[in-house]
């Protein structure tokens, strides 16, 4: 089994960027966590992080037949892209959303994900532990 995590704009300045918000572990530090959770389980994964729409549309579209989930933080993109949603649903492959605030707590505009809309779950609000639990749910999935 192979997973892709993908995380849009501004994951890569975790533990700087509204640490009240986003808290105080580095994009490094999540990774590191993502890294031990598959040498734990024996699952591939791959991390990919873009600031640039296109980037990810292109990551998530040379999916097929490499990766058998994905999980999916397409941060700033998730309010505003029909491309990624679009590109989710083209390659039919199962994608978990994750967000590390509850973005249904925030401002108004964070409340429409457009991503969601193609992922069969959604783990919104536990912080950097969202991301290992959307790999549990991939795992258990493919048993």
């Amino acid at each position: 089994m192979k997973i892709l995590v993908i995380n849009g704009p501004n994951i890569n300045m975790l533990g700087i960027r509204e640490p009240d918000i986003y808290g105080n572990t580095s994009y490094k530090g999540l990774l590191n966590s993502i890294k031990k959770w598959s040498d734990d389980n024996g699952i591939d994964t791959e991390c990919y992080q873009s600031n640039h729409e296109g980037d990810i549309v292109d990551k998530i579209q040379s999916a097929p037949g490499v990766y058998d989930g994905i999980v999916i933080n397409p941060a700033a993109y998730t309010h505003t892209s029909v491309a990624i949603l679009d590109a989710l649903k083209a390659v039919s492959i199962p994608a978990v959303e994750v967000h590390i605030s509850d973005i249904n707590e925030r401002e108004e505009f964070r409340h429409i994900s457009y991503a969601g809309k193609a992922c069969f779950e959604h783990i919104i609000g536990k912080g950097l532990q969202g991301y290992i639990d959307a790999l549990d749910i991939l795992k258990n999935l493919n048993k």
